[in-house]
This record gives structure tokens, sequence and C-alpha cells, in this order.
């Protein structure tokens, strides 16, 4: 397929979309069906447009004026991938399988307009009812902070140290174009172009064997600010396919009793396979089992329970922009009780100087400080680590990491805009009597 297909395609399937309201991973497998003859570039291609106009979707239809499946590709093309009009309108000429010619009114939009002057929520890219809540983090930065969450994001992978090392690791990739990331001592990050295929990275032998996983570098981080020890006992309380249960597991170095469990057995599915690739010998997966609670015998006697809370996911939007736009008050009041429901759960599992993590890939204030003030309200007997000396596991990268992220009384937050990786708040609450 020409450039100029791929592109007719991407008008296409928007308007589908649109038309029948339906997730854009399933229209584009359901496209991908019916055109067998499109190659894996092709389809690649595909999906990097339909992306990146979920991704700014407001603010093109606004610099076009017009909410048509058509305007929103073009004016992408124009804000997400910097083209100007000739070169859009080369791509537009009207051949076969072409885009027809750009109008007057479109080559005027392009040229003139642009997001000067549109509210916030337009040129940030995100629906209209969170603007109070982002105003509340991020003030008059989050036009900024949001147009990052719009942008592309890298593949980040974990090196697991129970089987290798990052300087072992970093060589063996370098044919995928492998770096170290910023800030996580066990992260490589592959960066992605807009028209980049799947990386396979699955394939891999590394990856087959248990050497690394994939984790964006916000995640590893939420870890590592745990700091779970080798001897401790710790509990994943929402556990789920096991992302964080592999990296706490890395840093016990295979001392201690971990614990993975969660409320939905369903969500815990992959974790064994996953710990069984990754070396991990002392990890206890608790699969809940009717009304029966799985954790019964361990109240008071964990070292650490982490929370990966249930959230909106709002911090992980440039990896998953479709989810933001079908995003409702209503999720968000769901979220809020089942964080509230897990913090309860888990206060009465934590020793005596003993610790939670909670953790979310959210940025709304009501999930993140607010919760965490809402439950130390309800248990004084619990106190809130000074975010900068959860930093200290970055070692010589500590100072340059506390003048990136964005820092409260209550935790660190990670967002794409100050530390390149996915949105994280992570607070760190001791139990001190």
């Amino acid at each position: 397929m020409t450039p100029a297909a791929r592109l007719s395609a991407a008008i296409e399937l928007i308007d589908t979309i649109d038309a029948e309201r339906v997730p854009a991973a399933k229209a584009l497998k359901e496209w991908g069906t019916a055109h067998r003859y499109a190659g894996s570039g092709d389809r690649a291609a595909i999906s990097g447009l339909i992306w990146d106009v979920l991704r700014r979707q407001s603010s093109s239809a606004y610099l076009m004026d017009d909410d048509s499946a058509r305007a929103r590709v073009l004016g992408m093309l124009h804000l997400e991938r910097g083209m100007d009009v000739d070169a859009i309108a080369a791509l537009c000429d009207g051949g076969r399988f072409a885009p027809s010619p750009l109008t007057d009114a479109e080559r005027t939009a392009l040229t003139s307009r642009s997001l000067a002057g549109a509210p916030a929520h337009i040129a940030g890219d995100y629906p209209e009812w969170l603007d109070p809540y982002l105003a509340k983090v991020f003030g008059d930065d989050r036009v900024a902070e949001a147009t990052a969450m719009a942008s592309r994001a890298p593949l980040d992978l974990r090196v697991n140290t129970l089987k290798t090392s990052r300087d072992k690791m970093l060589p063996r990739l370098k044919h995928l174009g492998a770096t170290e990331t910023p800030w996580s001592p066990l992260g490589l990050r592959i960066e992605l172009g807009a028209d980049a295929r799947n990386v396979g990275i699955h394939a891999e032998e590394d990856f087959v064997k248990g050497g690394i996983e994939v984790q964006d570098e916000g995640s590893q981080l939420a870890a590592l600010f745990s700091a779970a020890k080798p001897g401790e006992q710790v509990i994943d309380l929402c556990a789920g396919a096991g992302g964080k249960t592999l990296a706490l597991a890395a840093m016990m170095q295979g001392k201690g009793r971990l614990i993975a469990t969660d409320r939905d057995k369903r969500q815990l599915a992959p974790i064994h396979e996953r710990l069984s690739r990754a070396g991990v010998h002392n990890c206890d997966v608790r699969t809940p089992k009717g009304d029966s609670d799985p954790l019964s015998d361990v109240k008071g006697s964990a070292d650490l329970v982490v929370i990966d809370a249930p959230c909106t996911g709002t911090g992980t939007w440039r990896r998953n922009p479709d989810a933001k736009w079908r995003m409702r008050p209503g999720s968000l009041e769901v979220r809020l009780k089942d964080q509230a429901e897990v913090l309860e759960r888990a206060a009465p599992l934590v020793k005596a100087g003993g610790r939670i993590a909670y953790i979310t890939c959210s940025v709304l204030p009501v999930e993140n400080g607010e919760q965490v003030n809402a439950f130390i309200a309800r248990h004084p007997e619990f106190s809130i680590v000074p975010p900068e000396q959860t930093a200290s596991v970055l070692w010589d990268k500590a100072e340059a990491f506390a003048a990136a992220a964005l820092p409260s009384p209550e935790a660190w937050l990670m967002t794409p805009r100050r530390t390149g990786t996915d949105g994280f708040f992570v607070s760190i609450l001791k139990r001190t009597g």
C-alpha cells in the first residue's frame, strides 16, 4: 500500500470507530481480517495513524474547525507529525486509493489556524469533565502535561537480576536499538517511530529465558521505592498478571517470603508461567476461592504490602489513548471505592514497623494524595514516609529525580513530561503503632 492509501484506510477506520462506537483495537483487527492483502508494514502504519488521531482527537478537530474523521486525520498530521500543508497535500492528491485533494477551507485551516486560545481540555486532548482534576494537580501546566501524556510511548524493559544484569543485556539487545533508561538501574528502552512495527520482544531468546520483562520505567521505579529486601515477608495484594510481583522477587534475591494474590482470580492466570520463566522460587500465589480470605493466616506479619491499586489509568494514556475518550465519571467513582477498600484490607496485614506501598498509574489527586490522607485519618497508626527518603534507592540519580518528578507531602508523582515515564503515584506508609 502507498502512504496515500494507508491514509485513506485510516480515515475509513476512524469513520467506523465513530459510527459503530467500537474500541480502536477491535476495529483494527477486523480491518486486518477483511484486508489480508495488507502487509505487516501496512497494518503497523495504519495502526500508528489511528492511535495518533486518538491521541490528538480534540485538538485536531479544533485546528481544522471540523470534527469529521478526515479533518481529524489531517489535523493530526500537522499537530502530531509536524507535516506542513504541502506535505499533506502531496498525500491527498485524489489519485487511485488516495484521499481527495485538500479543499480551500482545509488549506486555510492548516496554514492559518492554531491552538492559541483553545480551552485547556481541547489543547491538551482530554475529556472536559476531567479538567478540574488536572488543574488541581498541574495548574497552568496541565496542557503541557496532558500533551505529553498524549505522546507516543517507548517500549521499556526490566532486566531480571535473578538471571542476568543490565550490562550483559544491553549489547545483546543493541539490534533492537535498546539503550539504558534514564532513572531505573534495571531498565532498557526501545524508542518507537510513528510507523514502527511490533518489536516482537516476546520472540527474543532473552525474553523466552526470563532475562527481560516488558515493564514501563515508572512501574520499575514504583517497585524500587517500596524497598523490598531479601528475607522480608512481602504481600503483593493486587498482583494481577504479576509485573510488580516479578520485580519484587528480583529485589528479594530469592530470600524471604513473597505472597501474590488478587481479588479477580482471572487476572492471576498468567502469573504462574511468568514466575517460572523468571526463575522465581519464593512466591506463593494465592487464588481466592469463594468468600474465604486467602490471607487470613498472615495477619499482622507483613514487612511490606504492595498495593498496585485499581485506578483510572490516566497515567497510561499514551499507551492506550482510546481509553481516555471512553472514561466516564462513574468509572472514577467505582475506582475510588475500590482503592479505599483495598487500603482497608492491607492495614491489618502489616506488622509494627512494616509498610504499605500505595501505587497508582493515575495522575488524579482524588485517587492519589486524597486517598492516602483519608487512609491516614482512618488509621493514625500509619504515617507517611517522606518521599525524599524513598528516592534514595536511585543512589547518584536521586537528586536529579527529585528535581524532575512532582513531589507532594504524600508521594512522588511521575509523568511523561517530567520523568519520561508513564504517570505513576507512589506513596510509602509506615505502621508506627
